[in-house]
């Protein structure tokens, strides 16, 4: 069987991008019907994690954007089962996540990143980086639940925002960094309200994309006078604390 499609992928870390590329699995060969002939499966697509790869490279390394497994072959009177196609490689950095054009996703981090920070009198902090948790996580979308019982764990929240905003796919609605705010604290309390009595951070990150200080003045304000925008939210989506 033949599956195509679009895939986005993106990536988490000290730089985030989106990649949109186009996937299609081989098409399998035709069998010989008349004496029990098989035809060859169809090659698969495979996501391959690298970890000196970027998303920048495999742009410019595969400028079409175009990953397409090879077709399986025709059985034959010598050869009645036909051979497998070659499968297609997609080569991406880790710790990305991809959706497909309906933004289901379709691999992810499957664990948190931890990692130690260590100060100059020798104490160490642990940090675990959670990039699943998105819109709709408290209903066990994404990796919801395994992300969320992590974050149980900590003793403080870091949250860090993207100041144009996200859109998870193309099928998904935008939301600017205040609705994005807002909805991951509606996450937290719709998992287990107790989550937003621990002390939280904001980092708000991209700042040197174009018209990034506007947006952070759009921000702030928005943060300062939250009341004033709620009218943008359903009512379901407004945190009650």
């Amino acid at each position: 069987m033949v599956h195509c499609g679009c895939a986005l992928f993106r990536k988490y870390g000290n730089f985030i991008d989106n990649l949109r590329l186009f996937t299609k699995g081989g098409s399998g060969g035709m069998g010989y019907p008349r004496l029990g002939g098989e035809g060859g499966k169809g090659g698969d697509v495979w996501v391959v994690a690298h970890k000196t790869m970027t998303l920048k490279q495999l742009k410019n390394k595969y400028p079409q954007k175009r990953f397409v497994a090879g077709g399986g072959t025709n059985s034959r009177i010598n050869a009645l089962k036909g051979s497998k196609g070659k499968d297609c490689e997609i080569p991406v950095p880790v710790g990305i996540s991809v959706t497909d054009e309906n933004g289901k996703i379709i691999v992810t981090t499957l664990k948190p990143e931890l990692g130690k920070v260590m100060y100059d009198d020798f104490k160490q902090i642990s940090v675990a980086d959670l990039p699943g948790l998105i819109e709709g996580a408290h209903m066990n979308k994404g990796m919801g639940h395994k992300f969320l019982k992590h974050i149980e764990r900590t003793n403080q929240l870091l949250f860090v925002v993207d100041i144009s905003g996200f859109q998870l796919s193309s099928r998904t609605k935008y939301r600017s960094a205040f609705e994005t705010i807002i909805l991951l604290t509606k996450e937290l309390e719709l998992y287990k309200e107790e989550l937003q009595m621990k002390p939280a951070l904001l980092a708000v990150n991209k700042m040197d994309l174009p018209n990034a200080p506007e947006k952070f003045h759009e921000l702030m304000s928005q943060l300062q006078n939250p009341k004033a925008f709620l009218h943008l939210f359903e009512k379901n989506m407004i945190p009650d604390r």
